[in-house]
């Protein structure tokens, strides 16, 4: 799957994924933070999933109605916890993902939230 980390996202979690298959760019190789809706905008063009732990980006896909590829929010993992978290929820929800859902992980649940 193709991914784009957000700069808030660990950066070894990109060596987890890129070791797992995945096609994956991280926002921290950038020299400074473009912004939020710059990150979603790019992960549009380029057709990625963004993974984010930031909240922010389900207002501008749902409110502000901004085009995304799918969005995977991580809420209270460490950084080193990221990468396999990641993995597991593209197992089951990759789908989900790849049909534009907005997926919300904790360690008690999975939120699926479908494109409109």
């Amino acid at each position: 799957m193709r991914l784009l980390l957000d700069t808030c996202v660990w950066g070894g979690a990109k060596a987890v994924l890129r070791e797992a298959g995945h096609e994956v760019v991280w926002g921290g190789d950038c020299e400074e933070d473009p912004g939020d809706e710059e990150i979603l905008a790019r992960a549009h063009r380029e057709q990625r999933v963004l993974v984010t732990l930031d909240k922010d980006f389900g207002e501008l896909a749902i409110v502000h109605r901004l085009p995304h590829n799918g969005i995977l929010r991580l809420v209270g993992f460490s950084g080193r916890e990221q990468g396999n978290v990641c993995l597991r929820v593209l197992a089951s929800y990759g789908g989900d993902l790849e049909s534009a859902a907005i997926v919300t992980v904790d360690r008690r649940r999975v939120r699926v939230r479908p494109f409109e």
